[in-house]
């Protein structure tokens, strides 16, 4: 009946909610239509329909109304209501963020504890080995080979003494700590927050960096440490956490493992160290490169006496055997890398590591790291160098040496690297000979750069005088530059140098990339009376090769550790040390000898290069012989002579000249190393 109030009993529809008893609005409205009676309650009235009462939306409407006639807008919180609403967001960010705090380590915590794996014996011994490849990724060498440096041995068959002299030396709560050092991860941490590096670790945490190789200076790798040394304090005993460690540990001397250093140092098995001598060795620990007694026996001493002192404040060391301790002696350090090849490998292997350390990456990061090394040689290229060599000595007189260096112009990298057979003994790639006529293109270099240059078309008498001689066949009566290059007339070029003074023509030589000292120069210079290598000179003409750009040369391409930092990559870059003009003008010069000397490159590739021969002070003899030369991407030098500077002959008996001997190795190596490359031809000539 219209008006009338409906009383309808509690119960369920299919579909529907369940009304309550005495409600005044039906039991189930579709949301469309319960959202139009909210807002406007005449909109339910009806034909047959009942008029709803205003239920939770008209309540709100009606407050709304009385609030601001309608408004939407609430009202304004009061000073008072904002200080609490202030409060409660400062307890809640409060709350939240101590349980950050306090769940956050322990969530991370037992994350770590799922994933990360617990290292072996055999993770360190793998993981140390630092690899040396060559530029395509093949193994050259392993610096520090798994035999004959590490020889394990049991804990139990390390005298007491020497655990505990290792114990004071670096963890003298190994006993008792859960695995890790509170406070030395506060420091470590610290010291991350402050940009700085370093911590402090226990002797488990040491074993567990050693066996992942993890050594980068952050906090993740703490974070992986400290979980893994609790994780292995729980698998194993500390006798055996202890033992792991001593075998694994680096010693310097190429040596891991207590044993092994025991026979470095001291020349006997680790059964027969005395405290004193355990001593030492636990102080070397920290920093072989600095507490090894044959390369800082103050320091060493400072470290030995810390160490003992250690000891007696333990416990572990009576005071008065400490008094009458004295510094041991130890064994010579034996001479060479472990893993250095005994060929001509070994060259390249000990000039790698002398980069490394110029570098900043010391013998202990090579020792330790696992690191990856990467070097610019070409294995090809390398062999044919080899090849080249052995082939033109090959039945010559057995004093004879040779030496090779090639190297990429447009990188600095070097390709081939050849000191001789010997890879544990001298390397002649860098001892340093009188350069010969291969100087004379530094002259040249030299006069271009005066004001005005010194082209190549001056012309300059060229017949022998007084206390100066040409070359057989080399004298001319006026010849310019190019002419005078190419049959390498001597007169020359020494009137050349007086010309533009000798000081300049060793600062055009530094320029291009020769190191040596070159001090007090005089015209002698234009014929080569200073030394260099046939590392400097193949590199000096490499930045004529490039245009006048000098790049380092090097053999390393990248560094590596295991864990996957990168500790160097060689930059690629280049710097401008002379006008490309110049260098064109240079390479000018010098493009008819190879040719005039009989040396011309298959299928007819332009290549600019010089000889030089240096005379003995026998009449008729020479002393040491060069060949260098370069197309756009490959520079290389050839050197022969002897080790007591002595005149140099073939097996028949004829005196050796740069055409000759050096030429052939020269010749043959430049023919097979280019063989498959395209014919290059130098940039546009501009006088």
């Amino acid at each position: 009946m219209s008006g009338a109030h409906t009383v309808v009993s509690p119960r369920r529809r299919p579909g529907g909610r369940r009304r309550a008893a005495g409600s005044e609005v039906g039991w189930w409205q579709p949301p469309t239509r319960r959202r139009a009676a909210a807002q406007d309650p005449a909109r339910a009235d009806g034909p047959g329909r009942r008029r709803a009462a205003p239920g939770r939306a008209g309540a709100l409407l009606g407050r709304l109304t009385r609030r601001g006639g309608g408004s939407q807008h609430r009202r304004p919180a009061t000073p008072e209501e904002r200080r609490a609403q202030r409060l409660r967001l400062v307890r809640r960010t409060a709350l939240a963020g101590l349980a950050a705090v306090l769940l956050g380590p322990l969530l991370a915590f037992g994350l770590g504890w799922v994933f990360f794996s617990v290292p072996s014996p055999a993770d360190a011994v793998t993981n140390q080995v630092a690899l040396v490849s060559y530029a395509d990724g093949s193994r050259l060498t392993r610096l520090v080979p798994e035999e004959g440096n590490r020889i394990a041995v049991s804990v139990q068959d390390v005298p007491q003494h020497v655990r505990n002299a290792v114990l004071a030396a670096e963890d003298r709560t190994f006993y008792s700590n859960p695995g890790f050092d509170l406070t030395g991860i506060l420091r470590a941490v610290w010291n991350q927050v402050q940009g700085g590096s370093g911590g402090g670790s226990t002797i488990t945490q040491q074993y567990v960096k050693n066996a992942l190789v993890g050594d980068e200076y952050s906090l993740w790798r703490k974070y992986k440490e400290v979980v893994l040394a609790v994780k292995i304090s729980q698998e194993r005993t500390k006798d055996e956490i202890l033992g792991d460690y001593l075998n694994a540990i680096y010693f310097g001397r190429g040596t891991y493992g207590i044993q092994s250093a025991s026979q470095a140092y001291f020349g006997k098995p680790v059964q027969l160290l005395d405290a004193s001598e355990g001593a030492l060795l636990a102080g070397v620990i920290q920093s072989p490169s600095r507490w090894d007694p044959a390369r800082n026996p103050e320091r060493a001493a400072e470290r030995w006496d810390f160490v003992l002192d250690g000891m007696v404040a333990q416990g572990w060391l009576d005071p008065q055997e400490r008094a009458d301790a004295l510094f041991p002696a130890t064994v010579e350090p034996r001479r060479g890398q472990a893993g250095v090849p005994a060929d001509a490998n070994g060259h390249v292997v000990t000039a790698v590591t002398a980069e490394l350390d110029a570098l900043g990456i010391t013998s202990e990061d090579l020792a330790q790291e696992g690191l990856r090394i990467t070097t610019t040689i070409d294995p090809e290229r390398q062999q044919q160098a080899v090849d080249a060599a052995h082939a033109a000595l090959e039945g010559q007189p057995e004093d004879l040496r040779s030496a090779m260096v090639a190297v990429d112009p447009q990188t600095g990298g070097i390709l081939a690297y050849y000191g001789g057979d010997n890879g544990l003994g001298l390397d002649y790639a860098r001892v340093q000979r009188l350069a010969g006529s291969t100087f004379k293109p530094f002259v040249v270099l030299a006069g271009l750069q005066q004001d005005p240059p010194i082209g190549l078309g001056e012309t300059f008498d060229g017949e022998e005088v007084p206390g100066l001689r040409n070359a057989e066949g080399a004298d001319c009566d006026r010849c310019d530059l190019k002419q005078a290059m190419t049959v390498s007339n001597n007169v020359v070029f020494n009137s050349l140098a007086k010309q533009v003074g000798p000081e300049n023509v060793a600062a055009a030589a530094r320029a291009a990339g020769i190191t040596a000292p070159l001090d007090d120069p005089n015209e002698g210079i234009a014929l080569g009376n200073k030394e260099i290598s046939a590392l400097e000179l193949a590199s000096a003409y490499a930045t004529i090769a490039g245009g006048g750009v000098w790049h380092q040369p090097h053999l390393v391409s990248e560094v590596v550790t295991a864990d996957g930092r990168v500790l160097f990559a060689a930059a690629t870059e280049g710097e401008r040390r002379f006008p490309e003009r110049v260098a064109r003008n240079v390479v000018e010069s010098m493009l008819e000898v190879a040719d005039q000397d009989g040396l011309t490159l298959p299928d007819g590739r332009p290549v600019a290069a010089k000889t030089g021969t240096v005379q003995s002070h026998f009449d008729g003899e020479n002393n040491d012989a060069w060949m260098a030369g370069f197309t756009p991407s490959l520079s290389t030098s050839v050197w022969v002579g002897t080790d007591m500077n002595t005149p140099i002959r073939t097996a028949g008996g004829e005196p050796i000249s740069g055409k000759t001997l050096p030429g052939e190795v020269w010749q043959e190596f430049m023919g097979e190393a280019l063989e498959a490359a395209p014919v290059e031809t130098f940039a546009p000539y501009r006088p």
